[in-house]
Formats: structure tokens, sequence, C-alpha cells
């Protein structure tokens, strides 16, 4: 069976070599029980170290059923032992939480064995070692002769030809090594038995042979009994775990010991909900610094809207809007999105101001303070509620009235009178303009039309050879529609006479050019009336003559011709955040080019400092869970 030919083993250790046993030469077959004594240090248990595959050797060869065993590898070895060897440990080496028909039944099922196979197996071999009262017992509560033959049944379960038992009585009383050494003779009938002990007094009148050692070192070996040998055995090629099984060791090994079970569990949930909450933490904030952020082109920053326009920036048409009605995320469309980023003052030129973002009326579903528009010079604010004009005004709802005044110039225009009916409560956004928002009639913002398309157009007027262009925060060559211009013609201010022939313009004309990034469009206008600080009322209709001197007045379809062509650029507002990438790569399908206001939001300095600071933070808090985790888990399994 198992055949040793000058083999030894030495150790290696800081350039000293030590000899764990050298020139052994031996034979070992079926049938035999084989004592293996010597003193501490003899080689008795390197020696059976080699047998058991459990260690390697230098020098000679060891056969296993006539097959050299010197070029294994470490798979080939631990597939010998799976085929060949079962052990018996001195200190038994078994599951405590587990009961004895576990102990047993682990082994087949770390073998592949299937569940319907294990059964009638594990109680045969609890009744061969007499413990079959026991069997549902936690091997915890075992003597310790108990204990052994526990092990000895799990050595017996794979049903290997050879058993290995390193001091199997070293910890028992002299009638429980008694029992011990007795039921392994009885083994050795058909299978090969190695016992390494120090007490050969003990297992004399079993064993059928016997190899003292000395100095690593044969000194003696004799027969002590004849026996048979048994030469035709049958080796089992066993299998991996299945998978069923590895789930069902997991399971059992989970909720084995309720105590234990339940601290893990416990240190296992805290590791959830604080990665949990870190990570929900740490995204959070992400999101709000993001949301800080700023554009000095689009001041509505709503992190759920996308602009949008043709690939060839051409005008949308009726289907455009229709194909994007049909995607699921889409809240709301904005066809004429240059509203959204239009600031508007409101101020009752004593103590009430504020600025923020116009918005439709149709918008509106409800309100939190007031009541809902209904007149057209009727609006409602939304902002803060711990803000100081917010919190004030809902105390003076329908009483004060508010006029509206030019971001740029400051100019109150005093004919167009709103009163607030209504407030809405939002959080803030971290940007100013944002902070507030100011609902509107259709008729209002098609009053303060002019001042947006100011804004984001520039206009360039050619007047008697000399280009003049105008600013937004400036009246200066500014078109401004009124009524009672006739079509094609344009009241300009008596100042500019000094730029004409004689200081007279009447029937002079004028280039008016109008430009973007979508189009350019002109016109060429007479101008027929000229105003001044005495005529300006009769003319214009209106009071403010400061604040529209150097003004272009023309009218309203001329000023519609430049102005007011059919939308180049929309925005739209999703449902869902979290899907806004796959409604963009929808957009991009329907062939329009996109831009997620929250991917163009610029940071200042201070606010990525302190991003990177808490990312930091949030890495050392995580690699810092881990180690405590970690180390508590390790805890909870030794103990």
């Amino acid at each position: 069976m198992i055949r040793l030919n000058n083999v030894s083993k030495f150790y290696y250790n800081k350039g000293i070599i030590t000899s764990g046993f050298s020139k052994v030469n031996l034979e070992l077959n079926i049938g035999e029980f084989v004592s293996i004594v010597g003193e501490s240090g003899s080689g008795k248990s390197t020696l059976l170290n080699v047998i058991s595959g459990l260690d390697s050797y230098e020098e000679g060869e060891m056969y296993i059923n006539g097959e050299e065993t010197s070029h294994y590898s470490e798979k080939d070895f631990e597939d010998y032992r799976r085929k060949y060897i079962g052990n018996i440990f001195q200190n038994f080496n078994l599951v405590n939480s587990y009961t004895v028909y576990q102990n047993i039944e682990l082994v087949l099922l770390l073998n592949g064995f299937k569940k319907r196979q294990i059964k009638k197996k594990v109680y045969d071999l609890i009744k061969k070692v007499d413990l079959y009262k026991y069997k549902n017992t936690k091997v915890s509560k075992l003597s310790g002769g108990q204990k052994q033959r526990v092990a000895i049944a799990r050595a017996l379960a794979k049903d290997t030809p050879i058993i290995i038992a390193d001091e199997p009585t070293g910890n028992l009383d002299s009638a429980s090594a008694a029992g011990i050494v007795k039921l392994l003779s009885e083994l050795a009938k058909d299978k090969l038995v190695i016992i390494v002990t120090h007490n050969y007094e003990q297992i004399m009148p079993y064993v059928t042979r016997t190899i003292k050692m000395h100095d690593g070192k044969i000194l003696e070996d004799k027969n002590n009994k004849e026996i048979t040998v048994v030469k035709d055995i049958d080796i089992i090629d066993y299998e991996s775990i299945t998978f069923f099984n590895k789930l069902r060791l997991g399971i059992r090994n989970s909720v084995n010991i309720v105590p234990k079970f339940l601290l893990l569990l416990f240190v296992f949930l805290f590791i959830i909900v604080s990665l949990t909450s870190e990570y929900s933490s740490y995204k959070k904030q992400e999101y709000l610094y993001n949301k800080m952020g700023y554009n000095h082109y689009f001041i509505n920053n709503d992190d759920k809207r996308i602009v949008i326009k043709k690939e060839n920036n051409q005008t949308f048409e009726d289907n455009d809007y229709k194909k994007i009605e049909t995607l699921t995320n889409i809240d709301k469309i904005v066809k004429n999105d240059l509203l959204l980023d239009f600031v508007i003052n409101l101020s009752d030129e004593k103590n009430f101001w504020m600025n923020g973002l116009v918005s439709d009326t149709g918008q509106l579903t409800t309100v939190d303070v007031g009541r809902m528009p209904v007149g057209e010079n009727e609006i409602v604010i939304e902002g803060n509620k711990n803000d100081y004009y917010i919190s004030n005004m809902k105390n003076h709802l329908d009483e004060n009235e508010i006029y509206l005044q030019n971001y740029y110039t400051g100019f109150a225009d005093k004919n167009i009178k709103l009163k607030i009916v209504g407030i809405n409560y939002s959080e803030y956004s971290g940007n100013n303009y944002n902070y507030h928002k100011v609902y509107m009639s259709d008729s209002i913002l098609r009053k303060i039309n002019y001042q947006i398309h100011q804004q984001n157009n520039k206009v360039r007027t050619l007047f008697e050879n000399v280009y003049y262009n105008s600013e937004p925060y400036t009246n200066y060559f500014k078109l401004i529609p009124n009524s009672n211009v006739p079509k094609g013609q344009v009241f300009i201010t008596s100042d500019l006479n000094y730029n004409c022939n004689k200081q007279n313009c009447i029937n002079k004309t004028i280039d008016v050019e109008v430009s973007n990034i979508y189009y350019s469009d002109k016109i060429t206008l007479t101008i027929s009336k000229t105003y001044d600080k005495n005529n300006f009322k009769k003319l214009i209709g209106e009071n403010d003559y400061d604040n529209y001197n150097y003004g272009l007045f023309v009218n309203p379809d001329d000023y519609n011709s430049l102005y007011n062509k059919d939308n180049y650029q929309s925005s739209v507002f999703v449902k869902n955040i979290d899907k806004i990438d796959k409604t963009i790569t929808e957009l991009n399908n329907f062939g329009f080019k996109t831009l997620a206001i929250k991917d163009a939001l610029a940071q200042d300095g201070a606010n990525e400092i302190i991003k990177i600071f808490k990312t930091i933070i949030t890495i050392v808090l995580v690699i810092t869970l881990f180690f405590i985790s970690y180390f508590v888990i390790k805890l909870i399994m030794k103990s």
C-alpha cells in the first residue's frame, strides 16, 4: 500500500538545516494496526505527516499503490489526502456548535455527497462508535472519549483505506483511552491504521506492528501479531462540494449559534446601514453642491432642465414638440425658453424689493398663502419661508401696488401696476436668482418681451454712416415697440438731430440689424418724428421721458419682424432626474442637440475645496469602518 524508500525530511531555518528523519525504509499494508513510538523529537509525528501527505519530503521516494509521489504537486497531495487518508487528532478538531450527526455529515457534504445519500451512512457510523443516543447532542456537551469516538466516525465517513491517528488518547482518561484503542484495532481489519503515541503500554495489546524511532531514524520495526494482508482495495473518487451543500452549510453556520448569529447579524446590518447612510449622505451633498453651481447664460439652473435645439439650427415645428411629448419622462416643454433665464425686479419704491425668474401663471396649480391670480396684473411670488420680503408680504397681499423694474437700468415702469395675491414656499437652491420666482400672466410677459429680447440679441444701428451698438443696461439705440408709431417709421430723440445735416433728421433712414447665435435680420426705417421732454407724452403716450430717452420707438409689427421669430431653442423638464441621461439619449435619437443644465454649471473654488475635503473624509470613514468591522467579525467568529 505505502512504501518508503530511503525517504528523508529536512527543515530549513535561517540557513540552518535540521533533520526531521533520514533514510527511512518502510512498507505499510492494509490490515495492519501500526504504532509509531518514540521520545519527543524523535521524528515520529514528522514521519506521520509525510505519510499522510500533510508534509513533503526532500530525499528518497514514497510509493502509493506502486505510484511514485516525488513529483506530486500541492493539488496532487490534496487529492491523495481526500482519497486515501482519514485523520484523527488529539484535540478532536470537531465543530463544537454542531451535533454528532452534523459533524459526521459535514465530511460527506464536503466530498460531494447528496443529502439523500448521507442519512443512512451517518447513522450507521454513529452506531458503529456507540453514540446513537447522542446523535442530536452538540459535541461541546460530550466527554473527551465521546468526542474522540465522533472524530473516529468522521474519519470513517469518507471510507478511506488509511486512518492516521496522532495521539488520539492523549487527552483521555484510561478507561476512555482503552475503548478508543479497541475501536481502532477493530477498524484495522480492513484498513491501515497508523497511530502515534507516547503511551505504548496502553496500545500494546492491540497493535500488530510497532515502529520505534530515535533521533530521526527507525530504531526498531517488529511485528507483534500475524495479519492477513488485504491486497484489493476500492478507492472512491470523491467529487467537489455541490452548490446546494455550500448554501446549506452557509445557512447552518450562520444560525447554528444563536448569540453569535445575532451579533454577526447586528454587525452586518450596522455595516450595511452605515455604508448606505454614508453613500446617501455623500450623494446628497454632491447633488446639493452641484445645484449651487452657476451659469451666466442659463440663469434658471433647475437640474431637471434640458436645453434643446435642432441640429441644423432650424426653427421648431409642431411635429417636433409632438415627438418630444411621446417621451414618458418629459414633465413639460417650454417652447420659448428665453423667458426661463430672464431676471426681473419687483419694487414698490418704498419697503419692498426682490428679484427672481419669471414664469407663466399657467404653471401654477395651487398657492401656499393667499389665492390664485385672476386678473392679468395679479402675480404670485415664490421663495423661502424665512426670507424677509416673503414673510413680510404674507400680511399685505392684495394691498400694495408693485412695479416692474428694469434689471439692467433700474427703471421702474409705473405704467404696469402689479398686485401680489399669493405666495408659494420653496427651498433655497443656492442660486440667488433661483431663490425667487414670479408668476405673471401672458399679457404682462408680452409687455416685458422687449427687455428679454434686448438681453439675448445684439442690436447694431447704422445712423448717418455711423454704427451704434445697443447695450442692455442703457436705452441707447434700444428698440422699443410703440403702437403710436406708423409701420416702417421710427421716432428718435431730438438730441440726435446734432448728428444730421442742418440738425434735422426727419426723413432720414436708419438701418437696424438684430443678430444672435441662430439668425440675423435687419430693417430700414424712416425717421418721421423726433421727441423731446415737451412732446414725449403726446407722441409716445408715456410719462417717463428720462428713462426712455435715446430709445428708438418703432411700430410693433416692425419690432416683431426682427424679434418674434419661431422658436430656435426650447427647454424640456424631466419628471425623474435619475432617468435624465436616458431622456437625453432619446432626444438625441430624435435629431435634437441637448444640453443638460446640471452638466453646465460652474463651481467656485471654495465649493470645490469643500467637496474634495468631504470626499476624503468619506473615504477615510469607509476605510475605518471596514477595519473596525473586520476585527469585530474576526473576534465574534473566534469566540
